[in-house]
């Protein structure tokens, strides 16, 4: 989950989203010392390699998967532990070596798994895989997880040839711990930092994973999101982010926070590798029941819907009022519409964003009594040594100096002291947040014949800052998709104050073809894409 703006005051109960989304973390000084790069910073063989070139480079001889996994774990070595000191990467695979190894032997024998066969990936530390790493949220509670089974994404990974190179580090519990968090910090992995300044935030929950690929420490990575995880750190960290519709992708095996809102997507540097891996995740699993409704509406190759000429005809539904007030940011929104007239789009001005924000409250009432639910489901199943909530929050305050040392876990406490989901106040807050917004969506949709809605994923991002957290500004277009589960990619639509900003298209359910499409037509038309240069610091 995203640093979410009502997790950030301690009055939530009293306002909606809008009142949250006004402490602007933007830096109004447009003037900053690009000289301050880490020394030690190189350039990277493997730059900007997409699973396409690796794979013909594979295929040709070039490079083995050995040759790969060796490379990418140096740059992790390189930039991550060492140099900028990242720290988007949690644990490596000790096996990853021999499984490619593995993999070079079967492509010799003209075995081919898949379109990620030899491709090293890295996925997201919530997310079980049944090997020699631990599976922790990036809790010091969870430390010793070691999985039992792989988690079902993790299986179609391995079906499709992928190298799982290691996990990555996120908010702490996915974000779902405090009010006054700081996203990309766990109290197992440290901090993960932005490559474009190291002081500033990368997002979460997702953060390693939208740092990692940014930072080419992996060709496409897997992230996780319930409002955000996903899209917020592909924005900050100019890369592409893909929220499927949930029910697109399997959840079994991932720590959860909300059944109603949780799904896995992919996190990549281009929307082609963010197509292809969607393909791979995309499957019924009998072990997740809401999988079942994507039964004959997903692909398993979305790289057939990419077309320069998407936007042609496409009708684009865009909030009237302006997001925010930053100039910069207005102005970059405005140069992009533009951009899309061009592409053939029609621009059609909406009203939607302050009903649906005002579904917030609602919306957090859920995910407290559904985290409760899912978190004891998973932990009693676990080879952890907490089996459920109340065990973890004993843990973190019998551990306060590691566990807590900056902020605490109001987060987990209050949803705690929930019931179950028989409680007629779940019941309400279901209905008020999740079926209300999709009632609201997809009359819009409906109504002006719409086939995606757009605007600015999040302004630039905030500074890290641990001792008082996140400070996300006006710009967020997070909860409309998290609160109906409907699909939503963000591609990067260009910089402001030399940091990234990220371009929402969200649609109605099981349209990600649409949306795929949509993106990559963009993408192409702006090339908006800038390699981060690891800036020590913004000033």
């Amino acid at each position: 989950m995203k640093r979410r703006a009502f997790l950030t005051t301690a009055t939530l109960a009293s306002a909606g989203l809008s009142t949250f989304l006004i402490s602007g973390c933007e830096n109004k000084n447009k003037d900053n010392n690009t000289d301050n790069i880490f020394q030690s910073y190189e350039p990277f063989e493997l730059d900007e390699e997409t699973i396409s070139s690796l794979t013909e480079k594979l295929s040709s001889g070039t490079y083995s998967s050995e040759q790969l996994v060796k490379l990418y774990l140096q740059r992790i070595e390189g930039i991550d532990n060492k140099g900028a000191k990242l720290n988007s990467v949690i644990e490596l695979n000790p096996d990853a070596l021999s499984i490619a190894k593995t993999m070079d032997s079967e492509l010799k024998s003209n075995k081919k798994r898949g379109p990620l066969h030899g491709i090293p990936v890295l996925i997201k530390d919530n997310i079980d895989t049944a090997d020699k790493m631990q599976t922790t949220a990036g809790s010091l509670a969870l430390v010793g997880n070691i999985a039992s089974k792989d988690a079902f994404i993790v299986t179609k990974l391995r079906e499709a040839g992928a190298i799982i190179l290691g996990k990555t580090n996120l908010s702490e519990w996915a974000n779902f711990r405090s009010t006054k968090s700081c996203s990309g910090w766990s109290s197992r992995g440290g901090q993960t930092k932005n490559p474009y300044f190291l002081d500033h935030n990368p997002c979460g929950s997702s953060a390693g994973s939208g740092a990692a690929v940014s930072a080419n420490l992996c060709v496409v990575s897997v992230g996780t999101e319930t409002d955000g995880s996903i899209v917020c750190p592909a924005s900050v960290n100019g890369v592409v982010g893909i929220k499927p519709t949930v029910g697109l992708v399997s959840r079994t095996g991932i720590i959860p926070i909300s059944k109603t809102q949780d799904t896995a997507g992919p996190m990549a540097r281009t929307v082609h590798d963010a197509a292809i891996l969607l393909g791979v995740l995309a499957a019924i699993d009998s072990n997740d029941t809401v999988t079942e409704e994507s039964r004959g509406k997903s692909f398993t190759d979305y790289t057939k819907f990419l077309d320069i000429n998407a936007l042609n005809g496409k009708r684009i539904g865009v909030e009237k009022k302006k997001q925010g007030t930053n100039k910069y940011v207005n102005a970059l929104f405005e140069e992009t519409l533009e951009l899309l007239k061009k592409q053939g789009a029609l621009i059609i001005e909406i009203d939607y964003l302050d009903e649906i924000n005002s579904l917030s409250n609602s919306e957090f009432e859920v995910l407290q009594f559904e985290f409760k639910e899912g978190l004891n489901g998973y932990l009693a199943s676990a080879n952890s040594k907490v089996k459920n909530l109340n065990d973890v929050i004993k843990f973190n305050n019998d551990n306060e100096d590691k566990a807590m040392p900056y902020f605490k876990q109001e987060l987990l406490e209050s949803s705690n002291a929930k019931t179950d989901l028989d409680d007629k106040k779940y019941l309400e807050a279901l209905e008020k947040s999740h079926y209300t917004s999709k009632n609201i969506l997809n009359a819009i949709f409906r109504e002006k014949k719409l086939d995606a809605i757009c605007g600015i994923t999040m302004g630039p991002t905030c500074s890290i800052d641990t001792i008082y957290g996140d400070r996300w500004g006006e710009y967020s277009l997070t909860t409309p998709a998290a609160i109906s589960g409907f699909p939503h990619i963000t591609v990067p639509c260009g910089t402001v104050y030399n940091l990234p900003v990220g371009l929402s298209f969200f649609g109605t359910p099981y349209t990600e073809n649409t949306l795929i499409a949509i993106g990559y037509a963009y993408e192409q038309a702006s090339k908006k894409r800038v390699k981060p240069e690891f800036k020590s610091s913004f000033i």
